[in-house]
């Protein structure tokens, strides 16, 4: 699918990679911000049932539908989406990844191309992603704080990023079988060779949470636990440390806190209830780094209460990816919608 004059001249090397599953309307939306703008596109699907395929090839996109004997993961998805795009006549040099609930703001794959031509030690560049809907409820509004970070050089980036073919090329994609996490295991990998990742001061995606209740929530956070220590079995060794601080602080307030303070109540008369004093401790510290980002005091504390009390489900994902690994046990998706 050929990009329009109009974009050629900034745009005539770039494509995109979109990888969704029941996506809807979400895709929709995504497809067409997209569309006519990059040199091609293509889509893969992981065995949507809602005409997700359908809608694409309808476009004129390229689509691939992933084998269903084979376990889903986003990591393979892009891959697979990577692997297709270097087959299309384009001579693509840089990918757009975008997740299926995403629509790409007007600008951004321009000055995302640009950053990358004009610094050539970038191997990806990332902006902002906002939240569609932060007002539909407290979930997709927690979304929104979390993706709001310190633009400049950063350690990684998130599923919506553009990548230097080369780059991307020269460590060998994302990890097949990762269920969470992909995303900044292959930074660790793609910075250990040499290369950088930069997070611009530009808007870039609006995303469609479309999370909704407690237990949406929950299922997200266990999923976040579960990168955290596979992420810290695979590449935790110095002087990366990746995810290792992240995994204890899931086990600390997860688990050997209320443990120690419940269970030694009784014995100490008390005392080691006083342990419980450090969860106000912590979600005072989650607090004032949301306020020094410049939100408000209502998000910061928003933020603050269910970012200590996320440690149960992560320590939960923990505990489930240990789990699975003493029993080799084959990993399965953590969806949350």
């Amino acid at each position: 699918m050929a990009a329009s004059s109009g974009d050629a001249a900034n745009l005539k090397n770039v494509g995109a990679v979109v990888i969704g599953r029941n996506e809807g309307e979400r895709l929709q939306r995504c497809l067409r911000s997209l569309h006519g703008k990059v040199a091609s596109i293509v889509y893969v699907d992981s065995g949507s049932t809602d005409g997700s395929s359908a809608f694409a090839r309808g476009l004129g996109v390229t689509v691939v539908d992933l084998d269903a004997t084979k376990p889903f993961t986003a990591a393979r998805a892009r891959n697979a989406g990577f692997q297709r795009l270097a087959t299309e006549p384009a001579d693509v040099e840089l990918v757009q990844f975008v997740d299926g609930d995403c629509e790409v703001v007007d600008g951004w794959l321009h000055s995302a191309a640009q950053r990358l031509r004009d610094a050539p030690g970038l191997a990806a560049v990332c902006g902002r992603r906002r939240e569609r809907f932060p007002e539909r409820s407290v979930y997709n509004r927690l979304c929104d704080i979390e993706w709001d970070t310190p633009v400049g050089d950063a350690r990684a980036c998130g599923g919506d990023a553009m990548i230097r073919v080369r780059a991307f090329r020269d460590v060998g994609g994302y990890a097949d079988d990762l269920i969470a996490g992909e995303e900044p295991e292959l930074c660790v990998r793609l910075r250990g060779a040499g290369w950088k990742i930069e997070r611009m001061d530009h808007e870039m995606t609006l995303h469609d949470a479309a999370m909704t209740t407690f237990e949406q929530w929950w299922r997200r956070a266990t999923r976040s636990g579960y990168a955290y220590a596979e992420g810290a079995s695979r590449l935790g060794r110095p002087p990366e440390r990746h995810f290792v601080r992240e995994t204890r602080r899931a086990l600390l307030w997860g688990g050997i806190v209320p443990v120690l303070a419940i269970g030694g109540a009784v014995p100490s008369l008390g005392a080691s209830t006083l342990l419980l004093l450090g969860y106000p401790v912590s979600g005072a510290r989650a607090y004032s780094s949301i306020r020094r980002r410049g939100r408000g005091a209502g998000e910061a504390a928003l933020y603050a209460v269910f970012c200590t009390l996320g440690k149960l489900p992560e320590l939960q994902g923990v505990v489930r990816y240990h789990r699975n690994r003493v029993l080799r046990r084959r990993s399965q998706l953590i969806e949350y919608k």
